[in-house]
């Protein structure tokens, strides 16, 4: 695939998924069009062989996976991880402030937001509401407002003159989004939004009550092709929906013929302890019914690919990074080390990605942390841990990490993705 061909279908896949239950969405229609056959955890199961298949947990968290022509436990299974979640602003149950006129809603951080960059964006709202409908049944549906309905106003400079040497931000004062003008005595509801906005995007929709939601505000300016020579891509979510959307076109451009699976889990930003998380049981059910008794066999011949950005080095800290292990935008992904297992990457995982990108003729870097910084951490270590399978830490190199914008490379994307298919069509992983 070209690099045009493909961070155009990426641009529309980031601005259709401001939120995990979005990019599940997204991700569902992108399987369903490849053919690919949805299945219930509640129901039995009839793997056929040379099919593909897919799972979806609390519509945010999905596994899909190819059967291909060989049993599991004599081939293995090709396996890529990634994660749904982004680090925003959620709205809070109780969300309603009313001051001086303005309606305001109070917000919950979720992840390790870096908030500074959240005031002064064009703000808009989306993800998943539960309602009581008129037959008294309790149903989810997702909403998405579209268009810039809030923002976070900054204090002028000459209300703070230390702004720009000695700022912080107070998390529960600083950052309620100012939505409107309100009449003295208004008495205006979110839920009564809410009931307006599903009224609007599901005509028909009669929701007797707003029971409850999980909604977070994002960046309304859609994701786009910049610098003088279109070298980088910006957007929100990149960390971590371009690599679930690199995964998930691998899986359904793979051949087919080798047993390959993608997990995409929800809450990596705040430690993956779910029921869809990484450190929860989804794969590990998913594996179990498809495997049976041969999954510790399977496992033993299989290996993990956890893709998750990386940190690039930043021209104006270059000092933040090893002098050695500095990765370069558009230079190729990058294969992750840290000895202390915050990244789950060992000399044998590395070397079979090193050797399917030297075959194809593709670039790539490794990163390891500066020895006096801490370093950060993904799914690979978790997912590693809890199936005992190898495991590689890999990410495409970004700036701004955790901000409401950040910036990858325009190359890196699709060097990153013709691996990922490579893998998931290899013949002999050990």
């Amino acid at each position: 695939m070209k690099h045009a061909d493909f961070n155009q279908q990426l641009i529309g896949f980031l601005n259709a998924s401001p939120t995990p239950w979005h990019a599940v969405a997204s991700m569902k229609q992108m399987l369903d069009e490849a053919g690919f056959e949805a299945l219930d955890e509640k129901e039995d199961w009839s793997l056929e062989s040379g099919k593909g298949y897919y799972a979806i947990r609390n519509g945010s968290s999905i596994v899909a996976f190819r059967t291909g022509k060989r049993a599991t436990d004599q081939a293995g299974i090709r396996m890529v991880g990634a994660h749904t979640d982004s680090p925003c602003l959620k709205v809070k149950p109780n969300p309603e402030l009313r001051r001086k006129g303005y309606l305001q809603l109070g917000v919950e951080v979720y992840g390790g937001v870096l908030l500074n960059p959240w005031f002064d964006r064009d703000l808009s709202l989306a993800g998943r509401v539960t309602y009581l409908d008129d037959a008294g049944k309790v149903q989810d549906a997702l909403i998405d407002f579209r268009k810039a309905i809030a923002s976070i106003p900054s204090l002028a400079i000459h209300l703070d003159r230390e702004a720009n040497s000695n700022r912080t931000v107070n998390a529960q004062t600083d950052l309620p989004p100012v939505l409107m003008q309100v009449p003295e005595g208004d008495n205006t509801r979110f839920s009564d939004i809410l009931k307006d906005q599903l009224q609007s995007e599901h005509p028909g929709t009669q929701a007797r009550k707003i029971l409850g939601y999980e909604l977070g505000f994002y960046d309304a300016q859609p994701a786009s092709l910049v610098g003088l020579k279109d070298d980088f891509i910006a957007s929100a979510r990149l960390d971590n929906l371009l690599s679930c959307f690199i995964g998930v076109r691998s899986l359904i451009d793979a051949s087919g013929e080798e047993p390959a699976l993608l997990v995409c889990n929800d809450h990596e930003e705040v430690g993956s302890m779910s029921a869809e998380g990484a450190q929860g049981p989804f794969l590990a059910s998913i594996l179990d019914r498809w495997c049976g008794a041969g999954r510790g066999r399977s496992l033993a011949r299989s290996m993990m690919i956890s893709a998750d950005n990386a940190h690039g080095v930043h021209p104006n800290y270059m000092d933040k990074h090893d002098e050695n292990h500095g990765p370069l935008l558009n230079q190729g992904p990058v294969i992750k080390v840290n000895h202390n297992q915050r990244y789950a990457t060992n000399s044998r995982s590395a070397a079979v990605y090193r050797h399917i990108s030297d075959e194809l003729g593709l670039p790539y870097q490794t990163f390891v942390v500066r020895s006096d910084m801490g370093c950060g951490s993904t799914i690979g270590p978790l997912t590693a841990g809890n199936l005992g399978v190898t495991t590689l830490d890999i990410g495409v190199p970004q700036f701004a990490m955790h901000s409401i914008r950040e910036t990858a490379g325009a190359r890196d994307g699709v060097t990153l993705y013709q691996a990922l298919r490579e893998f998931m069509q290899w013949k002999t992983l050990f």
